[in-house]
């Protein structure tokens, strides 16, 4: 076994960057929403269901990518899932009526997100020693952060300028050749690859290797699996009703900006939060994420203007980003690296859960009380209870330790 230089290392972590930066069109969908409201004479309803169903098939077939990717590598699966995602958005704008958009964006696009997704982090983890994991976790998962920043102007200019199914024909082409040309830098490192460590200290390894069926045996993954759901679920709920909350608390018009303002932070925890998890430990880091927002969800009833609002937007745009560096490290450090597509994917069918949920229980609290405060408490005891589940997580013992 040798050591290898890492600079193939951080070009695969740009490329997986890259494709979570592409992968990002999906946060474009209200913009489209509301030209096939106003364009296409399409209900609310009728537009949302497309982008409800990419979300849901997102989580779940990440399972599946992500155990075809640990199979025949990362770059064969993100070549067919860049090609499937761009695919459905192309077709999207031949789709004039729901069931059809059904198919094209929310089915094909939706698989096609999963299978990319499932195979960007994984491989950028591989070329990188144990103690390095969050940082480039944070890095690669900021892409899809950076990518609402930037999407949802040129969607906007887009429609602006040409026609909603235009629109779909330009965002599908970008996808396929963007997408295809990331997944083609995407590689796992040869058999025997031992990654640098800084001068003068040690190599940190991975965890054992377990399967996913070996995985599902043991406690720990149940607990990272709750604690996901738990912390998870007041991100998504603010998310889904950012505008409607700054319009119900402050009387304000201006959401959109908040939205941005989210994205942004949501960004910087990506990395913030890898970064950190590196030096305190991946338990100690998600334990003072979500003590932190559930501070912040208590409070958030008592934001009734701008600035308020600004703050209480950012810092859970922070807790809510770290999330994305801290369960994909932590569950390579519990299960190791060799099955980390499909062991990771099973942990991430926690958030899709949380993405039904959180956005449901705050709209159905709005419309029967006229407020969000009651959806506020109760993310906030979710997160109080993540937060004791995370002092209850043990890593599993080592395997040497078992025989031994």
């Amino acid at each position: 076994m040798s050591k290898n230089s890492n600079a193939m290392g951080w070009t695969v972590t740009m490329a997986a960057t890259g494709i979570n930066l592409i992968l990002g069109l999906l946060y474009s969908w209200s913009v489209i929403k509301a030209s096939l409201v106003n364009d296409w004479g399409w209900t609310n309803t009728e537009a949302s269901l497309p982008y409800t169903v990419c979300v849901a098939l997102l989580s779940f077939m990440t399972v599946f990518g992500g155990r075809l990717q640990d199979k025949y590598g990362p770059k064969k699966i993100a070549l067919i899932g860049g090609i499937l995602f761009g695919t459905g958005i192309l077709l999207s704008a031949y789709a004039k009526s729901p069931f059809i958009m059904l198919i094209t964006f929310g089915i094909i696009s939706g698989v096609g997100m999963g299978f990319a997704y499932a195979s960007a982090t994984p491989a950028a983890l591989k070329w990188f020693e144990a103690r390095k994991k969050g940082l480039i976790a944070g890095i690669v998962v900021a892409g899809i952060g950076v990518s609402s920043l930037f999407m949802a102007p040129l969607t906007n200019s887009l429609l602006v300028n040409y026609s909603t199914e235009r629109t779909f024909l330009i965002l599908g082409a970008i996808a396929i050749v963007s997408l295809v040309v990331f997944a083609l830098i995407l590689r796992n490192p040869a058999i025997g690859y031992i990654p640098q460590a800084k001068r003068g200290k040690p190599i940190v390894s991975h965890g054992d290797d377990y399967t996913w069926r070996e995985m599902l045996k043991m406690r720990p993954f149940y607990f990272l699996w709750l604690t996901y759901f738990l912390s998870a679920t007041a991100g998504l709920m603010l998310i889904g009703h950012i505008v409607s909350i700054v319009n119900v608390q402050s009387g304000s018009n201006k959401g959109f900006l908040l939205v941005m303002i989210f994205a942004a932070f949501n960004t910087g925890g990506r990395i913030l939060g890898g970064f950190l998890s590196d030096k305190i430990g991946r338990t100690s880091a998600l334990l003072a994420v979500m003590i932190i927002q559930a501070a912040n969800m208590f409070a958030f009833a008592f934001y009734t203007n701008i600035p308020l609002l600004i703050l209480g937007v950012s810092v859970a745009g922070i807790a809510y980003g770290a999330l994305f560096a801290l369960f994909p490290s932590t569950t390579a450090d519990f299960f190791g690296v060799k099955n980390l597509g499909v062991n990771y994917g099973l942990v991430f069918t926690s958030w899709g859960i949380a993405g039904i949920i959180g956005p449901i229980l705050a709209g159905r609290v709005a419309d029967l009380t006229g407020t969000y405060n009651t959806s506020y408490i109760v993310a906030g005891i979710m997160l109080v209870l993540g937060a004791v589940l995370v002092k209850s997580i043990v890593a599993p013992q080592r395997r040497e330790a078992i025989s031994a």
